[in-house]
C-alpha cells in the first residue's frame, strides 16, 4: 500500500489505486471496496464522484490502457509492482479520458504517489513512461481500430481476448462491437417501486419535488432510472422501504415467475433479495416465500431489505441450493426461482472488474453448478409447478444449452413461451420462447430467463 500522504489522510489517487490493486489481486468487488472508501470522512461530495469515476472508469478500460502502456514499457506491464501498475493505468485514464484534470497534475501526483510507494527510482520510472506516453500518443490507437482481429478489438474495446472471440462468434462483429461499447457506458441507478407501499407516478413526484432527475423505466412498469440524485439511501422513501435498487431486466424475471397471493415458493439462489422481495410483494405478502443462499452476509441482507420494505411472509435459510435443502420437502412448493450463480457477463456496465476475472474455465465449471441446482430444485416443485431459470450472463453454456440440457434429462418439464408472461411492452425481448435482454438494444444487463412447467 501506499503511505498516506498526509497524516491520517488519503488522496483520492490513493483510495483509487489501492482499490485497483485489491480488485486485481485479491478478485474483491469494485462496488463493495468503494462503498467503504466513500464512507471516509475527509472526502466531500467532489472526491466522491472522482473516486467513483476514477476506479470505474481505470476498470471499464483497462485493457485499452495496457495495450496502450505496453508500448512504453521495456518489460511487459504483468511484471511491474501491481500497486504502480494500477497507478499507472489509472494515470492513463485520466490522461484519456478525463477534460477536466491538467495533464500535468495526474502526472505529477502519480510521480509523488510513486516515490512514496518505492522511492526515487521508481518515481523516476513513472515520470517516464507518463512523460513518453503523453508526448507519443496521438494517432497510436488508429491501426487497432482498423484491425478486425480479435485481438486488436479487445484492445480497441477493453475486454479479454476470449470474451472477445467468443461474442464474435455468437453475434457476429458489428453487433459485438455494439455490445462492448454498451459494456463501457455506465449502468443507470434503476429502483423497483414497493407497490405495497407507493405507485411509481407518485413517487416519481416525490422525486422531482426534491429535485431528483428520475424517470420511468420502459420494460418494467415498477422501474425508475434515477439520472442524477444523491447516495440510495439519502433518496427519499428509502428509510420507509418505498423502494428497492433492482435492475429492469432483473424485475422482469418475477413477471415471468408469475406468484400469486397464498402460494409457496422457493427461490433457490436468493441474495441480496432483489427478487426475494419483489415475488413477497407480488404474493401482497400473503403465503410463504423461502428464500436460500449459502452466504451468511447474503442473508443477512435479505433480512435487511425485507425488514425495511415491510414484508412478513419471506423466511430465509442459509443453505446450498445445490444439496438438499433441510426445512423444504420434496414436491411442496407452487413455483421455484432459482436466479443461479453465473459467470455474470452481462453486468459490465455496473460491475467491469468481471470481465477481467472470469475466463473460460469459471463458464464451464458454473454451467456444472446450474445443471446440478436446476436438477435438486425440481424435485421441489408439485405436479403442474412452475420452474424460471434465470442468469445474468451472455453464454450459451450457461442460458440456452444449459436448459436444453435440462429438458432433454427431465422429461416431466416443458418449455413454456416467455411472451406469455412478461408485460406487454417486455415481449420483442423474446427469443425463440427464452427472454433474453441485451445492453446494446435495451440498455439493461444482460439477462436470461427461461420458464417451464412440470406437467409430468
Amino acid at each position: 500500500m501506499i503511505a498516506s500522504t498526509e497524516e491520517g489522510q488519503k488522496s483520492v489517487r490513493q483510495l483509487a489505486s489501492e482499490i485497483l490493486l485489491k480488485v486485481e489481486v485479491r478478485k474483491a468487488y469494485a462496488d463493495i471496496l468503494l462503498d467503504q472508501a466513500l464512507k471516509t470522512p475527509a472526502l466531500d461530495d467532489r472526491d466522491r464522484a472522482l473516486l467513483t469515476e476514477l476506479t470505474y472508469g481505470t476498470l471499464r478500460w483497462r485493457g485499452n490502457i495496457d495495450g496502450q502502456l505496453s508500448r512504453y514499457l521495456r518489460q511487459s506491464l504483468a511484471k511491474t509492482d501491481p500497486l504502480i501498475r494500477n497507478l499507472l493505468r489509472l494515470s492513463v485514464y485520466q490522461l484519456l479520458f478525463l477534460d477536466k484534470i491538467p495533464d500535468y497534475a495526474a502526472v505529477n501526483e502519480a510521480v509523488e504517489l510513486a516515490k512514496i510507494h518505492g522511492g526515487g527510482k521508481t518515481a523516476g520510472f513513472v515520470n517516464a513512461v507518463l512523460r513518453n506516453f503523453l508526448r507519443q500518443q496521438a494517432g497510436t490507437d488508429q491501426v487497432a481500430r482498423d484491425d478486425p482481429s480479435a485481438k486488436a478489438l479487445a484492445v480497441t474495446y477493453s475486454h479479454p481476448e476470449w470474451l472477445v472471440t467468443r461474442w464474435l462468434n455468437e453475434f457476429g462483429a458489428e453487433s459485438a462491437k455494439a455490445l462492448m461499447r454498451a459494456n463501457n457506458e455506465r449502468a443507470p441507478l434503476v429502483l423497483r417501486v414497493n407497490l405495497l407501499k407507493a405507485t411509481r407516478k407518485k413517487l416519481l413526484e416525490r422525486f422531482l419535488k426534491a429535485g431528483i432527475d428520475a424517470n420511468s423505466t420502459p420494460w418494467s412498469p415498477q422501474g425508475m432510472a434515477v439520472l442524477s440524485g444523491p447516495a440510495v439511501d439519502a433518496l427519499p422513501g428509502f428509510a420507509d422501504g418505498l423502494f428497492q435498487v433492482q435492475g429492469e431486466a432483473s424485475q422482469l424475471v418475477t413477471y415471468l415467475l408469475s406468484p400469486v397471493p397464498g402460494e409457496r415458493i422457493l427461490d433457490a439462489c436468493a441474495a441480496p433479495g432483489g427478487k426475494s422481495t419483489h415475488i413477497a410483494e407480488m404474493m401482497h405478502d400473503r403465503g410463504e416465500l423461502v428464500a436460500v443462499d449459502t452466504s451468511t452476509r447474503g442473508t443477512a441482507k435479505i433480512h435487511e431489505n425485507a425488514a425495511r420494505l415491510g414484508l412478513e411472509s419471506l423466511r430465509v435459510l442459509r443453505a446450498d441450493a445445490s444439496a438438499e435443502v433441510a426445512g423444504v420437502a420434496l414436491e411442496s412448493c407452487d413455483r421455484v426461482l432459482v436466479d443461479a450463480p453465473c459467470s455474470g457477463l452481462g453486468t459490465l456496465r455496473g460491475h467491469p472488474e468481471i470481465k477481467w476475472h472470469r475466463n473460460e474455465n469459471d463458464v464451464r465449471r458454473l454451467s456444472r453448478l446450474q445443471l446440478k441446482i436446476l436438477r435438486r430444485v425440481a424435485g421441489y416443485l408439485r405436479p403442474n409447478g412452475v420452474l424460471v431459470y434465470a442468469t445474468c450472463t451472455l453464454t450459451r453454456e450457461e442460458n440456452e444449452e444449459l436448459v436444453e440440457a435440462f429438458l432433454a434429462q427431465h422429461k416431466e418439464f416443458e418449455l413454456e413461451d416467455a411472451a406469455r408472461y412478461l408485460p406487454g411492452q417486455a415481449t420483442p425481448m423474446v427469443r425463440d420462447k427464452f427472454f433474453v435482454a441485451l445492453p446494446q438494444r435495451d440498455n439493461t444487463d444482460g439477462f436470461f430467463a427461461a420458464r417451464m412447467r412440470k406437467v409430468g
